[in-house]
């Protein structure tokens, strides 16, 4: 993206946060219960991003999702460490394309661990599809119509002709 000197980028100190340090397999064995623990913050953020259309609007929004995060992967490791990395070891060598189907013993000890140290039951299929509303403390956004002009039109007198070859659509003449 090329930026011209009026854009007013965000400093270094804005930016840096504490990232979450882990690799694909780890966040695709907790997506499920890191989707339910962060998914009021996570939909503030997305409705921000959306409606603001500006990711610099949104900084605040997206510190409060990393840090949700980092909070959910630290109960995690306080409390079910042993059957989260035994999950994950599973799915990481137990296919190529990192399958959650032969690892069903070790994700219901998983599953049973976050239910009973964090609260989190496991989302059933198809719930992060389902169309929800989300309510915000944010003022909502008025959008303003485009106004185009109205291109000059042809005049009433002008001369029509017939189409050369009929008409496209075969039921009209």
């Amino acid at each position: 993206m090329a930026a011209t000197w009026d854009v007013q980028l965000p400093t270094d100190e804005e930016l840096t946060v504490p990232e979450v340090k882990l690799s694909a397999v780890p966040l695709r064995a907790a997506a499920f219960h890191l989707g339910k623990y962060c998914e009021g913050i996570n939909n503030e953020f997305m409705l921000c991003r959306n409606e603001l259309e500006d990711p610099r609007k949104c900084l605040n929004e997206g510190k409060a999702v990393t840090s949700c995060s980092l909070e959910f992967f630290r109960k995690l490791k306080k409390h079910c460490n042993e059957e989260f990395t035994a999950y994950y070891n599973c799915i990481d060598r137990s296919s190529a394309d990192y399958k959650f189907s032969p690892c069903r013993k070790t994700q219901n000890a998983y599953d049973q661990c976050v239910l009973e140290n964090l609260n989190l039951e496991r989302p059933e299929y198809g719930y992060f599809c389902r169309v929800r509303v989300h309510k915000t403390d944010r003022p909502k956004v008025i959008e303003e119509p485009d106004v185009y002009e109205v291109p000059p039109g042809l005049p009433e007198d002008y001369e029509k002709y017939d189409a050369k070859y009929g008409s496209r659509y075969p039921f009209f003449p």
